[in-house]
């Protein structure tokens, strides 16, 4: 039975069309994968079926009394409600019944009258919508998807608003999941969630009752809940059935049948154009014009076919390999014995006893939960964070390479072209084909930094990075602005990478794609598993076998200095970074004032007389709002 119909809807963006003639349906039951690149339209679609996008053509189709609930990426278009956790509905629900009950235990003593009936009947009905609405198990149910979720101490009690913007949005998908609408539209849910929120989320809406229609670049979420997956690309959909691996499989079959197909075309093409350039040498003008407009429609049919093969713009194509290299490939770079961490506002240990060894061409995945202590670990190797037990050996002849979730930039005021070249010797016509394969195409190169959406700055970072080559590279969740394909060329260059790595990622395809090992954390300290699976099974069955301790000398134990390369972190630096994102920051929030006021102003000019170019800038800022707010969740977080 359907619920919702997507009827040929079409909309365009500065002369190029998002949405093409969209049509589709969700039904009952499906658990749906929306999916397609950066910047294709996704968000654009849940906009419009949410009501808050108008569609130049077509239109939405709700059947009967279908809720939805949405699941936005930016906190400004979500519904939160920062003083409590139960929706406004419930609450007035709830109030509702609790007056009711007041008044019939005033009218007790007269249970025979009729305002008595009367109240009976109504406080029926109040108990029944509130009942409906799940009031009576609300509390259980969001405390169970909020501790799912990876939060824990928060209550009715507690002020809303002094969560982080990762906390406000695992609120909302808690306060979103547990009201239980007909559909479930969640704009990439996993953004802000560590792998056991992940799966908590996948469970549950793997046997969810309602509908499930879902943006989202996590190929591994997408296995574990879709049954259905719907691809974006160049403003067309296209219907797989099954989920991302079915979905791979089927568009293989399609596109190897499509290239063939193409090929055959255009040796028909081919033929019929020399056929008809034979009739015009031969002065057949009738044989001559019969061709032309058998080649005319030819070639409509080749072009539209050749249109289902995609467009893929942005998609990133790039080489990371580094110069040859030498030595033998056991030689260890990095030795770690025994180290401990805890900051000085805190008693206890953010871990214990953690000992491995990174060596030449190695790759090294952390993974753990959100706040174990990965990126700190991550630091702590790069020679930035000192004041720790054990000791760290670096290799002095690596050279290292570091990307976090942070990307600064010295100068923000220059364009992506002029930061490449000039942190390397490349010549402008290099550094143009070099950009292109990170996405920056044509005039994207002449773009200031400061302008750069948050995916584009880290594409711009991550691009620079690699001409230095390094021996070691250091990643903190590299795929998190990256749309599938972008990810999978990711994947491709890691996995051919001939130094070595070590990344903290929760993107499970990438880890299960180019990790050696895994150093996974659990119960404070961390050990390494030859493979992700088998860290998630000793995590499942509850095994906490610890990393063997070190026994240190006396030296050792008095130590909290790092040897070798290894130094104290350098306070300024530190300094630094921090005061550049909160001048980041600040610019971010000025700007989205600027540009809402300007949304106003337009909104209260449109009419009968508006111009083209209104609607034109009207879409341009909306667009520029919507990469600022990412950006902005991304450094409030």
């Amino acid at each position: 039975m359907p619920l919702l119909t997507i009827d040929n809807v079409s909309i365009t963006f500065h002369a190029r069309e998002l949405l093409s003639g969209v049509s589709f349906r969700v039904n009952e039951g499906d658990k749906i994968a929306f999916i397609g690149n950066n910047g294709a339209g996704k968000s654009t679609l849940f906009r419009i079926i949410r009501g808050t996008v108008e569609p130049q053509e077509g239109k939405i189709i709700r059947h009967g009394n279908t809720i939805i609930g949405f699941l936005s990426q930016n906190m400004e278009e979500q519904d939160f409600n920062g003083s409590t956790l139960k929706p406004v509905r419930l609450i007035k629900a709830e109030e509702d019944k609790m007056a009711l009950e007041m008044e019939i235990a005033s009218l007790e003593a007269h249970p025979e009258s009729p305002e008595y009936k009367s109240k009976m009947d109504e406080y029926s009905k109040a108990v029944a919508e509130y009942e409906a609405m799940g009031g009576y198990d609300y509390d259980y149910r969001m405390k169970d998807a909020l501790a799912g979720l990876g939060l824990t101490g928060i209550d009715d009690s507690r002020d809303l608003s002094t969560l982080s913007g990762g906390e406000k949005m695992r609120v909302c998908l808690a306060q979103l999941i547990v009201s239980r609408p007909d559909i479930l539209m969640l704009d990439e849910p996993t953004n802000h969630l560590d792998i056991e929120a992940i799966e908590w989320l996948e469970k549950f809406l793997a046997s969810y009752g309602g509908a499930v229609f879902v943006i989202s670049h996590d190929r591994h979420f997408i296995d574990n809940v879709a049954n259905r997956v719907i691809e974006l690309d160049s403003g067309h959909v296209t219907e797989y059935r099954g989920n991302y691996t079915s979905f791979k499989e089927q568009k293989a079959a399609f596109m190897k049948s499509q290239e063939a197909t193409v090929k055959n075309l255009e040796a028909e093409l081919e033929h019929q154009l020399d056929v008809k350039q034979t009739m015009l040498s031969h002065r057949n003008i009738s044989g001559y014009h019969q061709r032309e407009k058998m080649v005319n429609k030819l070639m409509d049919i080749l072009e539209r076919e050749r249109n289902k093969l995609g467009n893929n713009p942005m998609k990133m194509s790039f080489t990371m390999v580094p110069e040859e290299r030498t030595g033998a490939e056991d030689k260890i770079l990095i030795q770690v014995r025994d180290i401990s961490k805890k900051f000085d506002d805190d008693p206890e240990f953010l871990f214990e006893h953690i000992s491995f060894e990174l060596k030449a061409n190695q790759k090294i995945f952390l993974c753990g939960p959100n706040g174990c202590g990965k990126s700190t670990l991550l630091t702590m190797l790069l020679g930035r964070q000192g004041g720790f037990d054990g000791t760290v050996f670096v290799s002095q002849a690596a050279s290292s390479g570091f990307m976090g979730q942070f990307v600064p930039f010295d100068d923000e005021t220059i364009t992506c072209l002029d930061e490449l070249m000039g942190r390397t010797d490349m010549s402008e016509t290099a550094a143009r084909s070099m950009l292109a394969r990170f996405g920056f195409r044509e005039l994207d190169v002449f773009k200031r930094i400061e302008v750069l959406s948050g995916g584009e700055r880290s594409r711009l970072y991550l691009c620079c990075l690699l001409q230095e080559k390094p021996d070691i590279l250091f990643l903190d969740e590299p795929t998190n602005h990256l749309d599938i394909e972008s990810r999978e060329v990711l994947e491709d260059a890691i996995r051919d990478y001939n130094g070595a790595v070590i990344c903290v990622s929760h993107d499970r395809f990438f880890i299960e794609k180019c990790a050696h090992s895994i150093l996974g954390f659990n119960n404070k300290t961390a050990m390494l598993y030859d493979k992700y699976e088998y860290y998630r099974n000793s995590i499942l069955k509850n095994v906490t076998t610890a990393a063997p301790k070190v026994v240190k000398t006396e030296e050792e134990k008095t130590s909290k200095v790092t040897e070798a390369k290894v130094v104290s972190m350098n306070r300024a630096q530190e300094r630094k970074l921090e005061a550049k994102r909160k001048e980041r920051i600040r610019a971010i929030e000025k700007e989205i004032a600027e540009l809402e006021e300007a949304q106003l102003n337009l909104e209260a000019s449109f009419g009968a007389d508006t111009k083209a170019e209104d609607y034109d800038l009207y879409a341009k800022n909306s667009e520029k709002l919507e990469a600022l707010y990412e950006e902005l969740m991304e450094l409030d977080d």
